[in-house]
Parts: structure tokens; C-alpha cells; sequence
């Protein structure tokens, strides 16, 4: 069922809008030094829109808003849900380790992260390049001010302004890609420019491909794809460890969204020269991230590599979809629900680490260095049990998420048929061999190294330890039943290439 409507697309994104002015209204008031009031009304915030996004995927409704600048299917509204309580996870991890390191004085946290998945909101629903631009650049921008939030961090603001060099750079190259393809279309809606390549009438084919060259390079940028990874090294490393997560983890989930509207939406008529790119993109991204991996001393440097690795993955699930030239809605659901359940399963297994990683830390101590882990299955089992689960999940151990998460994928390449895809199914086995080192490294450092002398036992509040529970028995619990959220993926991608 379709239907034209313009407020009802928009209506969470108007709660979470109105709601972040009246939040930072509010903080004003707020003098708390774990700022109560506006964790209190972010939280409740954020989990009344994810329950608007749920109720509209469950509903199974396809909306357009805005003279169809605005796309509401499953896909985004399942997307758009995980995104919001991604964020509200976040957050709970995030509270305690901020107030310590003074990033409280004020509301900033909690509103820049609600602008940012606000923008990620419209990266994911967008149906327009403009919105989709827009969207992107709110997210950026938030995540920039973010990254600098402490301010009397020099590595912090060091991380910064190289994110903001590079993602300037990058943005330029997306928009001067979408600019051509407006040329060479005369359209900035997705629909009609599918409709105008799949019947031949564009402009130049030149000006096609070479703007097509520009976006795929910018997505690759955002996504974190080698050779336009530069930036994550840094600001993983560099970043206070909360602000490292919310950047790892929901914006993940709108470079996904940003990809299937641009590049599935709007481009499939060109898939045989975008999958070209995203293959080089993948093999190095698994190349370079796996091995790069191995050499970190420090544990978020290390998952910074390791995410670049995971992002190969992702774009070998997002070019399954399309063999040579040949597209058929089965293939195409089989491969991007792969990619969509890699993706949220990423997100997931992101959460529980960086999660522990600010459990572990305390005032003066960060806890991002491998060697902090030493010992930690002598000062609290629980805690190196959770981390040991993050890492075999990582690693794509059963019967962990993320073996499952690896084996759909490796499965849509090679159901394609195509013997390039086989080729690029063993080499993905190969490097996840090579990556299972890394992953291994940190749970013998956990489990066989000594205990320092000054170790202190784990301490935190009871909020994060429940959210950190549920959080990785969901990595067991999802690795052992993923039929679920299969199904559910398998149905928004479906629901997505229908519309």
C-alpha cells in the first residue's frame, strides 16, 4: 500500500526536532552534574520515536512526503528505529564517563546527538539529493562539534579538525557528483532519475559515469571504505570514547541507507559500473583493514581498523545484488538484506564494546590501551566474558551474531553464480582469518596476561550494567535464532525494491 502524505512521513522527525529545542531550552535550567533533567527528557525523547518508527514498519505502509522528497518504506522506518535506540544506548553508556571528564557542563551531548540522528533520519528516508545532502550535512556537522566537545582535550581537537578537513573534502566530492548527475538527468528525485537512465534519455553518458565516480567516492568517505578511510584511525583514537561510539555505531546504519537510496534507488541502471568501484573498495577495505589491524597497540585504533574491515563486508553484501548487468528482485533481496542484517548486527556487537570500554575506564583513566584489559578475567569474569563474546563475534565465531552475519553475506555471493563473486567469497574467508588474530589477541591479553598491581575492581552505575547485559546476551541470543531478524530484513528490502 502506497500512500502520498506529507506530515505523517515527517512526524517523528518533528517530535525529535521540537524536542531538541526544548531540551536545550531546558538544560538551561538543569544544574545536576549528571544533568538528570535532560537525560531524562533525551531518553524519553528517543524512545518515543523509535516507537513511532516501529509502529510504522509494523504497519508495512509505504509514504511519500513532500512532493516525494521524503520516502517512508520499511526499510527506513526498521532503520530509523534501530538508529533512535542505537543512540538511546549510547547515551546510557555515555553518561557517567562524560560527567567525569567534564563534557557535562552543559546539554551539548544529548542534543547534538538527537540533531545527529535527526540528520541520520533523513540520510535514511530521503528520496531527493537535496534532502539527502541536507541530511548528511546535519549529521556531519553535528559529529564534528561532537569530536571537539572537549575542549581541553588536544588530541580530541586534533581528531577534529582532521575530521572536519577530510569530511569537508569528501562532501564536495558527493555534491559535485550529484550536480553532474543533475545535469545529465535535468532531475534531483531518485525516482525520476532511475526512470531517465532506464529509458535512455539522460544527456551524456560520460558526465553519468564520471558523477557516478564522484558519489560513490564520497559514500565510500562516509562509510569509511579504504582508500577514503583516513579519517577513522584518528577520530576513533582521538575522540573522547563516547563520542567514538556514536559515531561508530548509528551512522553506520545511514551509510547504509544513503547507499540503497542512491546507488540501488536511483542507479541501478548503472549497477555494473558502480559495482566495479564498490569491489576495489571492498578488497582493499578487507586488505588493509585486517592487516593494519594486527599492528595497534591501542584497542581503539585497533577497532577503528577493524570497522574498516567490517565495511568491506558490507559492500560485498551490497554488490551480490547485481550480477554483471542482470537484476532480479530475488537476488537483490537475498544481498542487500544480507548487507542490512550485517550492518545492524555491527551496530549491535559496536555498542557492547565501546559500551565496556567506558565501563572499565574511570577518572585519569581511559582504558583504550590493549594491555589495560590484562588481568581482567581475574578482577571480574563477567566483564572479559563480555568482551570475549564482542571479539569471537567480530571475529565471526559461532554461534555468535556476527558468524551468521558473515555467513549471509559470504552465501549471497556465492548464490549469485558469478565466479568474480566465489573469487571474492574466499578472499572475504581468508582475510576474516587473518582478523581473527587481532580479535584473539585481546581475549589472551584478558585472560592470560597478570592483573597490574593498582587494578581496581569495575565499578558503574547500575543502568549501564543492565543495558551492557542485554546488549551482549543479544549477540548469543541473535547468533543462536537469527531467523527473526533475517525475516524482518529479508521483508524491509523487499518492501524497499516494490516502491
Amino acid at each position: 500500500m502506497i500512500d502520498s502524505y506529507g506530515w505523517v512521513a515527517v512526524y517523528p522527525e518533528l517530535v525529535l526536532l521540537v524536542m531538541a529545542s526544548i531540551i536545550t531550552l531546558l538544560d538551561l535550567t538543569d544544574k545536576s552534574r549528571l544533568r538528570t533533567l535532560t537525560h531524562g527528557m533525551t531518553m524519553l525523547t528517543l524512545a518515543v520515536v523509535a516507537g513511532m518508527h516501529f509502529a510504522y514498519a509494523l504497519k508495512g505502509n509505504t509514504f511519500y512526503g513532500f512532493g516525494n522528497m521524503m520516502v517512508v518504506d520499511s526499510m527506513a522506518s526498521w532503520l530509523k528505529g534501530f538508529a533512535a535506540v542505537s543512540v538511546m544506548v549510547t547515551l546510557v553508556y555515555s553518561r557517567s564517563y562524560a560527567a567525569s571528564r567534564d563534557m557535562l557542563r552543559g546539554g551539548e551531548l544529548f542534543v547534538l546527538a538527537l540533531l545527529a540522528l535527526l540528520g541520520i533520519d533523513f540520510m535514511i528516508s530521503g528520496n531527493n539529493l537535496l534532502l539527502l545532502y541536507l541530511g548528511l550535512e546535519l549529521l556531519t556537522l553535528s559529529s564534528y562539534a561532537l569530536v571537539a566537545l572537549r575542549r581541553d582535550d588536544v588530541a580530541a581537537t586534533e581528531a577534529a579538525m582532521k575530521y572536519f578537513v577530510l569530511g569537508a573534502m569528501a562532501s564536495g566530492f558527493l555534491l559535485y557528483g550529484m550536480s553532474m548527475l543533475y545535469g545529465a538527468t535535468g532531475s534531483l528525485d531518485i525516482g525520476e532519475i532511475f526512470r531517465v537512465i532506464d529509458s535512455g534519455l539522460f544527456d551524456s553518458q560520460h558526465v553519468l559515469v564520471f558523477g557516478l565516480v564522484f558519489i560513490v567516492a564520497g559514500l565510500a568517505f562516509k562509510l569509511g571504505a579504504v582508500p577514503f578511510h583516513m579519517w577513522i584511525p584518528d577520530v576513533y583514537h582521538g575522540a573522547p570514547t563516547s563520542v567514538t561510539l556514536l559515531i561508530a555505531s548509528a551512522p553506520k546504519l545511514a551509510a547504509f541507507g544513503i547507499i540503497m537510496r542512491m546507488l540501488v534507488d536511483g542507479l541501478l541502471p548503472l549497477a555494473a559500473d558502480w559495482q566495479q568501484m564498490l569491489g576495489v573498495l571492498a578488497i582493499c577495505s578487507l586488505f588493509i583493514g585486517n592487516v593494519v589491524a594486527i599492528a595497534q597497540t591501542n584497542l581503539k585504533r585497533m577497532l577503528a581498523y577493524s570497522t574498516i574491515s567490517h565495511v568491506g563486508f558490507i559492500l560485498l553484501g551490497l554488490m551480490a545484488g547485481v550480477h554483471g548487468s542482470e537484476f532480479s528482485a530475488a537476488s537483490g533481496q537475498a544481498a542487500y538484506s544480507s548487507a542490512m542484517f550485517y550492518v545492524i548486527t555491527y551496530v549491535l556487537t559496536t555498542l557492547a564494546t565501546f559500551g565496556l570500554i567506558m565501563l572499565l575506564a574511570r577518572e585519569g583513566f581511559e582504558s583504550d590501551e590493549i594491555r589495560d584489559l590484562a588481568g581482567l578475567n581475574q578482577r571480574s569474569p563477567l566483564y572479559a566474558g563480555i568482551m570475549a563474546m564482542c571479539m569471537f563475534s567480530f571475529a565471526g565465531i559461532p554461534p555468535l551474531v556476527g558468524f551468521y552475519a558473515k555467513f549471509a553475506v559470504l552465501q549471497a555471493l556465492l548464490d549469485s553464480g558469478s565466479n568474480l563473486h566465489v573469487m571474492l567469497a574466499v578472499f572475504a574467508v581468508i582475510m576474516s582469518l587473518i582478523g581473527a588474530f587481532y580479535y584473539l589477541r585481546v581475549v589472551k591479553v584478558m585472560y592470560f596476561d597478570a592483573a597490574p598491581t593498582d587494578a581496581q575492581p569495575v565499578q558503574g552505575p547500575w543502568d549501564v550494567k543492565a543495558v551492557l547485559g542485554l546488549n551482549s546476551a543479544l549477540l548469543l541470543v541473535l547468533g543462536l535464532l537469527p531467523g527473526g531478524l533475517m525475516a524482518l530484513c529479508a521483508e524491509a528490502i523487499l518492501n524497499a525494491l516494490s516502491t
